[in-house]
């Protein structure tokens, strides 16, 4: 079977590169053309575009943008006619996909969503095009089943794809050594995977941290950022690892994550954390008036509480951050009750073999 798959970012990348091994395993002549990253790719994937050219934040970024973005629309609609797959697998990525996914049910084509909008937060609109278009919604967060279900729409709820990432990651023994770590405790900053972000989140990160003694303070680099890129926002305290978040997180005593798929991550391995995200004003002031939601961080939603503090906008200063994860260290007094949240969380997310489950319900769909 010819499969095309449309991932626009690290986290779909990652959670198709899982799928597409475990599509091989039900499907062993499978042809995968895609849209995606070094993890997709490494699992057999043709890559047409690096998800490191599509990603775009926020209502201005899109609109200086928008020809851009409009150029890959009309190419990849191009690139699938010629392609002519039995099946079209998107992920996440719903500006882009569901505008594909419009075009490709005119086509005749068979459409999965694999990992849904987040139209439960903005945009319920979008209702209508998914029940137009889509043959099989994959959904991956507990009550994502009965918001669709509410608009008569049949979703199939397979798990989060997370525990298995996690699950499948074997842990290094020497990553202390082999970065020169020592035996300080390991403070982690996650300032996101975009240019955008990254430059306005890791310097108020490292002034944050500056005050904190005894510890080593570590960057997730973002594998699809060029390492020239952080030199200028680094300094001479803080170390930066590629390629090594989950072996980092293993290690962590604490984290500052931007808002995203890592705030569950850095849960799902115990360590406590700070969420912190601040976004281009213009764009957080609309976003602000459309989003229906009381979180941004994945933890929070899922839980429907404040399981980790969220600094957010102007909420987001160095004296915030350092009061917030003082209180989530080894001597913090919200250390204790995250890591008892975390287990709660852990149990909401369906348990592993996610992956597993959404290969086998698009090998239904297609045969």
């Amino acid at each position: 079977m010819k499969y095309y798959i449309i991932a626009g970012e690290a986290s779909g990348d990652l959670h198709a590169s899982n799928l597409i091994k475990e599509i091989k395993r039900n499907d062993p002549q499978a042809n995968f053309r895609c849209w995606g990253g070094d993890l997709m790719k490494a699992e057999g994937a043709e890559i047409v575009k690096h998800y490191r050219d599509l990603a775009f934040m926020g209502f201005l970024e899109v609109i200086t943008n928008l020809r851009t973005i409009l150029k890959n629309i009309d190419f990849c609609k191009q690139d699938i006619l010629q392609y002519q797959p039995d099946v079209l697998i998107l992920v996440d990525y719903p500006g882009f996909n569901l505008r594909i996914a419009e075009f490709a049910h005119k086509c005749n084509l068979k459409i999965v969503y694999y990992i849904s909008p987040q139209i439960w937060a903005w945009k319920q609109s979008r209702i209508k095009k998914i029940k137009r278009d889509v043959d099989l919604m994959l959904v991956i967060l507990p009550f994502e089943k009965d918001f669709y279900k509410k608009f008569n729409f049949d979703s199939v709820f397979v798990g989060h794809p997370l525990l298995d990432a996690i699950e499948s990651k074997t842990p290094s023994s020497d990553f202390r050594k082999q970065n020169n770590l020592g035996n300080n405790p390991i403070i982690s900053l996650l300032p996101g995977s975009r240019k955008q972000e990254i430059n306005v989140m890791l310097p108020l990160m490292i002034n944050a941290v500056k005050s904190f003694k005894g510890y080593h303070f570590v960057v997730a680099g973002a594998p699809s950022i060029n390492k020239e890129f952080y030199k200028d926002l680094m300094n001479e305290d803080v170390t930066i690892v590629y390629n090594q978040t989950y072996d980092l997180l293993q290690h962590s005593e604490a984290a500052l994550v931007t808002s995203g798929t890592a705030t569950l991550e850095t849960a799902l391995f115990n360590v406590p954390q700070v969420v912190c995200y601040k976004g281009n004003r213009i764009s957080y002031l609309i976003a602000r008036q459309l989003i229906k939601i009381k979180y941004i961080s994945l933890v929070n939603l899922i839980m429907d509480k404040e399981v980790v503090k969220e600094l957010i906008q102007d909420e987001l200063s160095i004296e915030n951050i350092k009061v917030e994860l003082k209180k989530v260290l080894s001597d913090g007094i919200n250390r204790n009750s995250q890591l008892m949240d975390y287990n709660d969380l852990k149990g909401r997310l369906g348990g592993n073999g996610a992956s597993i489950r959404a290969a086998a319900e698009i090998q239904n769909l297609i045969s």
